[in-house]
């Protein structure tokens, strides 16, 4: 090569900047936290995940549309519990908070799901026990329950 001429910059250096590049970026935790998705179903039940399905996540927070504000307050209290759930199956904390807000919950593709089911909100409504079958998962089946019957009890004294 001439004198003048600048050498083409090696392999060596080009796969350095790339990594540091991509690690800037830091892909790998945003995998890490789009494992979210196909755990959701397996992880709430499927009663839950026709009511409730993650929209977005952003540096830990899980974004979840509901479809009503009484499966917004509902879950509101089981949100630990289901983050800690996610967390079990994903590498590491992905998820340390999670957001509920109503919006559009998309039917389920599911061919075996049935309709959608409304938790009760009315304290002389028993609980639905076919519902409470579907819930997969017994913690959140438990607290599901529990649940449900506090706000009978707080709504009986209101």
């Amino acid at each position: 090569m001439a004198s003048g001429t600048k050498k083409p910059p090696s392999i060596d250096v080009i796969g350095e900047v790339l990594d540091k590049s991509l690690s800037r970026l830091d892909l790998s935790r945003r995998l890490d936290e789009y494992g979210v998705w196909p755990i959701w179903r397996d992880v709430v039940g499927e009663a839950i995940a026709r009511n409730a399905q993650p929209e977005k996540i952003r540096n830990g927070t899980l974004f979840v549309k509901v479809s009503s504000p009484v499966w917004m307050q509902e879950l509101q209290f089981m949100k630990e519990m289901i983050a800690e759930k996610l967390n079990h199956r994903l590498p590491g904390d992905v998820v340390k908070n999670i957001f509920f807000m109503v919006g559009r919950v998309e039917p389920t593709t599911d061919a075996s799901a049935e309709k959608r089911s409304e938790p009760a909100d009315v304290p002389a409504v028993p609980i639905n026990e076919e519902f409470l079958r579907s819930i997969e998962d017994p913690e959140i089946r438990a607290a599901f329950q529990k649940l449900v019957k506090s706000f009978a009890r707080r709504r009986a004294k209101a």
